[in-house]
């Protein structure tokens, strides 16, 4: 079942358990809220109102009352000398659609316990995907800290190239 609702100048089609963002509303987290201007109820059949349909209405729990991000509006007129700056952030009631009411039956006041989510069973699989990915991990060090050492000792020996040279050394014949 769904339901298309009016609020804050804006229209929103939702259905149980939606979870939207609608413009500030009064409410603290966890208050259920009900709208009362619901434009279409549908399902089955689908009824529509003129303006609105009679008796119908949507409850939701409101699960926190934010600020969304800031939006600069910057203004400069060029050769006047003139710029404007100023900052925005516009507020809103996050919310979890709970039931959708025809016939002017009244929502719950309360709303219903969320049922808790088990973590996903573990494969077979999936851990051995994670035992090839460890056995990976382990010899990546290795090969990393074997070419670090070898780095080294080939400055050490004077070898490389750098600022000074570094290509291969005229040997002088021994007398």
């Amino acid at each position: 079942m769904f339901a298309v609702f009016k609020t804050g100048g804006k229209q929103y089609r939702v259905a149980a358990e939606d979870v939207l963002k609608v413009d500030k509303i009064k409410g603290e987290p966890g208050e259920v809220v009900e709208f009362g201007q619901v434009l279409a109820v549908g399902g089955e059949n689908v009824t529509l109102g003129a303006p609105t349909v009679a008796g119908a209405t949507v409850a939701a729990e409101v699960l926190d009352q934010a600020r969304g991000g800031k939006i600069i509006a910057f203004k400069k007129r060029r050769r006047k000398n003139s710029r404007r700056k100023r900052g925005h952030r516009q507020e809103f009631t996050l919310l979890r659609i709970t039931e959708i009411l025809t016939d002017g039956k009244k929502p719950n006041k309360t709303p219903p316990p969320r049922p808790k989510r088990e973590p996903a069973p573990k494969t077979a699989e999936a851990s051995g995907a994670a035992a090839a990915a460890g056995d990976e991990a382990s010899e990546a060090p290795s090969a990393a800290s074997a070419k670090a050492s070898a780095k080294a000792s080939a400055k050490a020996k004077g070898g490389g190239k750098g600022r000074k040279g570094g290509g291969a050394k005229a040997k002088t014949p021994a007398a």
